[in-house]
């Protein structure tokens, strides 16, 4: 995030702020962050080195799984298709079938950000899901 030399077509400015802001660097696959399993972050490397999914265990709703840029089209995920631009498109496919059977375990939803359409059928603000 802060390299000398940042890849590709990252703009630094866009989050400068955040280099001196309160930092905590993650050391394990997942990070509970609040100790009670309602918002873990998980380790999904490939897309990027360091890249990273959010589950969240809403009360109502249930699992959801929030997948980054794990997926960017549910045709990458029924299909089973990589993008040619993965930093590294075998990490990404381990990542796929580690998350894939993590969905199976908590019967999670996948919501995967780049769906347009899944996406506008999504509640906003002031909905929300609990």
């Amino acid at each position: 995030m802060f390299a000398e030399k940042p890849p590709g077509v990252t703009q630094p400015s866009s989050y400068a702020a955040l280099r001196n802001s309160k930092t905590l660097i993650l050391k394990s696959q997942e990070h509970d962050v609040f100790g009670d399993g309602t918002v873990v972050i998980k380790a999904a490397p490939g897309h990027t080195p360091a890249h990273q999914i959010l589950y969240l265990k809403l009360t109502k709703t249930g699992g959801v799984v929030l997948s980054g840029d794990l997926y960017h089209y549910p045709e990458e995920h029924r299909l089973d298709r990589l993008p040619t631009f993965e930093f590294n498109q075998e990490q990404t496919g381990a990542t796929r079938v580690t998350i894939d059977g993590f969905l199976r375990k908590t019967g999670a939803q996948l919501w995967i950000q780049h769906d347009f359409t899944a996406n506008a059928k999504l509640k906003k603000a002031p909905g929300y899901y609990e």
